[in-house]
């Protein structure tokens, strides 16, 4: 079950040539795809690039009726694997994953794609997410271009340009045998535009006729003496193809202004960031026309260093705009320069932050200081900056005032009660060590849990913590996810402890997706998929491999039974790997699923339940233990009515989904027992109305009683 469904969008994909396509980015990816004749496609889901895979899994109808095969892989690796059909057959193939973290576990496959070249286009759509918003390590794809020698391509974002990178970067991949990577910002993701359509194509050779004519050519094996080359021919015929290809079709683009000994050389995505600043110094228009000469890189790499001296040569100085660091192609720029003789002032990163994106105000305080440097007699207007509203003294004493919110589980998540359960085991038993994996239950890191210690990558969590198998009165915890079992712990995790007879113990989240990635099925999800297998679960895979010491939650909001099971995973004479499975749905596609049969349930009149929870205020004292151990967004502070009570009591707020974990930590820590649970019952029937009286007058009799007994004081 995905984030989101694309269901009506994709119909649009089936427009002929000469209509026009209106959507977001990755609709525009697809669209290209069908359109370039693409034979297979597959991938690994995460951020900016998860909606894209949504989107395929969604067409997959029109994909199969023009014969395009598609998959979801296990892991990244598994996606640019998949590739090699493109090494020996002319067949195009595309595949797609979230970048860094995804190109670190592809690495291995790409190098051998690389190596050996390609007869059919192979395009690799990069999802690059980088600064204060990405949730992974802050590293760019240009390395792994540069490493391998897989050509990069970055359209600006806008529908046309993106259209045309994925049709080029098949042709490109071809007129040089070498795999094509299209790097797309979350920017270039989610922009909406429109552009003109083509009609769909079928594959001109497809997987099947591979299959019954099969062919091998021992020298695209990366093998000695194949592999010297391999790179012999990257050099001396690969590249000048790629250079010839890319200047040929005009791939690059140059757009001219009457500031002419001025320029800017940018990469494609951030053009309109670019145009923007501009703009906001009267340098540029809102249809894209600059005073300011602009070289747009397109193709990032290979640079094409004959026109990047043309570009230059004649201007008194040039500002290069690259997002991201280290700054790798400010480095061959300058190179490119002193090799052409051309004496023009080289500015970037000594405007420009040297690492983060390149926000608005990033791009106008460094163009700004480009300006300054090398035009200050240019009329130009002043734009507004953060800066000075940064630094008001107003702004500054709410900083301080208001704690830093860091990310968190969702309200009614069936991972907080792990971590609370885990908090308990430590209160008796004393701090571990927890090594953490990635996915959701990696914000276990952060208050009110503050659990964890390392993180290596997805599905690492156990290995990560394989070091501490020595003799010890405590023994090491990982976590690891079901997405990151299926992705790459079964071996790396489970595997490799049950081999070295590790001594740890692993809690395993499942919460029947991949959800930190938007909640797309795996191997061991409970849905009935008409195009997949699952419904496998993880119990049997991991006893299959060899673990013996196994445990399975089927309820994680029951703290308790977290708390008993992993205190003795903890403290048992049993030696091994101790495994700890917590299943629960997670709570936003359990939401998801639910919520719209409610309502439809409720329209139509039929009596339905909603179970709500609240805090009696005259019980709770007040020390908010319970927020401490659940930290639920929807637990809140407020003051009391009782003048008698100085501090806030805590309170649950509307945005509850009723999943009890808040009483159950209460229960299980032996808290204050203020907690109380209220059904909601639309549409009620009879007899719903009967108890509902009878309540009504007892209760009302009851606190009339008590009024009656109160000492007045005159």
């Amino acid at each position: 079950m995905a984030e989101r469904s694309f269901a009506r969008e994709v119909q649009d994909l089936k427009l002929a040539v000469g209509e026009e396509f209106r959507g977001e980015g990755i609709l525009a990816v697809t669209k290209a795809l069908l359109q370039s004749g693409v034979g297979y496609v597959a991938g690994y889901q995460g951020a900016p690039i998860s909606h894209l895979m949504d989107v395929l899994s969604d067409a997959q109808g029109i994909m199969s009726d023009l014969g395009v095969h598609f998959e979801f892989s296990a892991s990244e690796a598994a996606a640019a694997s998949t590739l090699a059909a493109s090494v020996m057959y002319p067949i195009r193939g595309a595949v797609t994953w979230k970048s860094t973290a995804g190109t670190n576990v592809a690495s291995d496959a790409l190098s051998n794609l690389s190596s050996g070249g390609v007869t059919g286009g192979a395009l690799i759509v990069i999802g690059e997410d980088y600064g204060e918003g990405s949730s992974i390590m802050q590293e760019r794809t240009h390395a792994f271009a540069m490493k391998s020698q897989i050509w990069l391509l970055d359209p600006r974002p806008n529908l046309p340009s993106i259209v045309a990178a994925v049709e080029h970067g098949f042709a490109l991949s071809e007129a040089s045998n070498t795999p094509v990577m299209l790097e797309l910002r979350i920017r270039a993701c989610h922009v909406h535009g429109s552009f003109i359509c083509k009609d769909n194509q079928k594959p001109t050779y497809t997987l099947a006729e591979a299959l019954e004519n099969p062919v091998t050519d021992v020298n695209r094996i990366v093998l000695p003496p194949a592999s010297f080359m391999h790179e012999q021919d990257k050099i001396k015929r690969r590249w000048p193809a790629a250079v010839e290809y890319i200047r040929r079709n005009g791939l690059n683009e140059t757009f001219d202004g009457d500031i002419a000994d001025l320029g800017i050389i940018l990469q494609g995505g951030m053009y309109n960031g670019v145009l923007r600043a501009l703009k906001l110094f009267g340098l540029a228009d809102i249809w894209g026309n600059t005073r300011v000469p602009l070289h747009v890189l397109n193709v990032t790499y290979p640079l094409i260093d004959e026109d990047l001296a043309a570009f230059c040569r004649g201007k008194r100085a040039v500002l290069m705009v690259e997002e991201g660091q280290p700054d790798f192609i400010e480095q061959a720029l300058n190179a490119i320069l002193r090799r052409a003789g051309v004496d023009t002032a080289l500015c970037g990163k000594d405007v420009l932050p040297m690492a983060g994106e390149y926000t608005a105000d990033a791009l106008i305080d460094g163009l700004g200081k480009f300006l300054d440097r090398h035009a200050p007699e240019l009329d130009r207007a002043r734009p507004p900056s953060a800066a000075p509203v940064l630094s008001d003294p107003r702004v500054q004493a709410l900083a301080r005032t208001v704690p830093a919110r860091p990310p968190s589980f969702c309200t009614g998540c069936p991972e907080r009660p792990i971590f609370s359960a885990m908090t308990l085991v430590q209160k008796e038993l004393g701090a571990h060590h927890i090594a953490c994996d990635i996915g959701c239950h990696l914000f276990a890191i952060n208050p009110p849990f503050n659990l964890g210690a390392t993180t290596m990558g997805y599905g690492l969590g156990p290995s990560s913590a394989s070091a501490f198998n020595v003799p010890a009165r405590k023994r090491a915890i990982s976590v690891m996810g079901d997405g990151g079992f299926w992705h790459n712990g079964l071996v790396t995790g489970i595997g490799n402890a049950v081999f070295n007879k590790s001594d740890a113990v692993t809690v395993i989240v499942d919460n029947h997706y991949s959800a930190a990635t938007g909640g797309q099925d795996i191997l061991s999800s409970r849905a009935t998929s008409p195009d997949r297998s699952t419904q496998h679960p993880i119990e049997d895979a991991v006893r299959g491999i060899g673990a013996t010491w196994v445990k399975r939650i089927d309820r994680t909001y029951d703290v308790a039974k977290m708390r008993d099971t992993l205190r003795l995973a903890l403290t048992t004479a049993v030696r091994g790997p101790k495994i700890v499975i917590a299943s629960s749905e997670c709570m936003l596609n359990k939401q998801r699923r639910e919520r719209p049969l409610f309502n439809a349930a409720v329209k139509r009149g039929e009596r339905r339940v909603k179970p709500k929870f609240g805090i009696d205020e005259d019980v709770c004292t007040g020390d908010h233990a319970c927020i401490r151990l659940s930290g639920c967004p929807s637990l809140s502070v407020k003051r009391s009515d009782d003048p008698l009570k100085l501090d806030p009591v805590a309170v649950i707020d509307e945005t509850c989904v009723g999943c009890g974990n808040c009483g159950e930590v209460a229960e299980a820590a032996v808290l204050c027992p203020s907690f109380y649970r209220a059904d909601v019952v639309h549409n009620p029937n009879a007899m719903d109305r009967l108890l509902d009286r009878v309540r009504t007058r007892v209760i009302g009799w009851l606190q009339r009683r008590r009024e009656a007994g109160r000492v007045a004081l005159a």
